[in-house]
């Protein structure tokens, strides 16, 4: 019998979370909901699957949209050599999701990032605050309608 692939396996596992899945050019993809999203990843993590590696995660705005933001997480398998994409989508006004932290400590700055970047909140970062802009900064400077020539409050200058 042949081996049950990952998205396969999703399906099966959680039928009402998964909300689509393709594997264009063999890269498997899965868009869930996100409340699901915690559970997912701790399915994936253990065997026969292995996702033992968060390569990445970020955020797409798509400004258009009912939900505006679609969070994408990038995940590797080292005992399979496999990757697998995970989607999922949240509205402007309640752009939360929970935490990867607990799973993969580099979820932390990338968490941090995109909250600095786009907005969104984690639940339950131990730290989530912003990263590469300073506290007083207004806005998220990667949302498609963020203005381009926005002028931001003048920091003191350190002695």
């Amino acid at each position: 019998m042949a081996e049950k692939t990952t998205l396969e396996a999703l399906k099966q596992k959680f039928p009402e979370y998964v909300v689509e899945m393709s594997a264009p050019f063999g890269d498997e993809t899965v868009v869930i909901r996100k409340e699901a999203l915690l559970e997912i990843v701790a399915f994936l993590r253990k065997p026969p699957f292995d996702f033992q590696m968060l390569l990445d995660l970020t955020c797409v705005d798509h400004p258009g949209r009912s939900d505006r933001f679609e969070m994408v997480y990038h995940l590797f398998s080292l005992a399979s050599n496999r990757r697998l994409r995970i989607k999922l989508s949240l509205p402007e006004q309640a752009a939360v999701v929970g935490s990867l932290v607990r799973f993969w400590k580099n979820a932390n700055w990338l968490e941090r990032e995109v909250f600095d970047m786009f907005g969104v909140r984690f639940e339950g970062h131990p730290d989530l605050r912003r990263l590469f802009m300073n506290d007083a900064f207004e806005g998220h400077p990667l949302r498609k309608d963020y203005p381009l020539r926005k002028r931001q409050p003048l920091i003191p200058l350190r002695k």
